[in-house]
C-alpha cells in the first residue's frame, strides 16, 4: 500500500517548443516538476494534506500529480489550462483540471465551478478554493499545464 500524501502545492506554466513533447517538457521544467516522473491521479485531496508553495520534489522521484494540460500546433491559438483545489476544513479535499481553448480567466471560472459542484453532490461545505492558472498564445507549438503534486 502507497503512503498517503502529507504535502501539496499548486503550479501551472506554459511554453514553446519544437514539438510537442517538447514543449510539454519545457511547461513541466517550468512549472517545476519537469524532472520527477509523473504518477497521474484523480481528484482527492488527502485529508490532512498541507499546502507547500515552493516545495522542491527530488530528481527522478515517482510524484503522484493531478494535472490538466493541452498542446497545440496552430499559430495564434490561446490556450489555457488551469487547476483548482477545493478545501474542507478537518476533511479532505477535491482536485479539479481544466484545459482548453480559452483564456485563463474562463479555465479558471470552469475550475471554480467544477470545485463547487464536487462538494455539493458530496454534501460537503466547501471552504476555501485555491487555483492556478495558465493562458498561452501560440507561436508554433505551444503547451499550458496547470497541476497540483501531491507529496510525502
Amino acid at each position: 500500500m502507497l503512503p498517503l500524501p502529507k504535502k501539496y502545492f499548486l503550479t501551472a506554466a506554459s511554453c514553446e517548443g519544437e514539438t510537442e513533447l517538447t514543449a510539454f517538457d519545457r511547461a513541466l521544467l517550468e512549472a517545476g516538476v519537469g524532472n520527477t516522473n509523473l504518477l497521474r491521479v484523480s481528484s482527492i485531496l488527502p485529508p490532512g494534506c498541507e499546502y507547500e508553495p515552493g516545495l522542491i520534489i527530488p530528481p527522478g522521484s515517482l510524484l503522484p500529480i493531478a494535472y490538466g494540460t493541452i498542446t497545440s500546433c496552430e499559430p495564434g491559438a490561446r490556450i489555457a489550462a488551469a487547476v483548482a483545489v477545493g478545501i474542507k476544513k478537518d476533511s479532505f479535499g477535491v482536485i479539479m483540471e481544466y484545459k482548453g481553448y480559452c483564456g485563463q480567466a474562463e479555465a479558471e471560472e470552469m475550475v471554480t465551478k467544477m470545485c463547487e459542484e464536487a462538494f455539493r453532490v458530496r454534501g460537503l461545505e466547501l471552504d476555501e478554493i485555491k487555483l492556478a492558472s495558465t493562458e498561452h498564445l501560440v507561436e508554433k507549438i505551444g503547451c499550458a499545464f496547470a497541476a497540483v503534486p501531491l507529496w510525502y
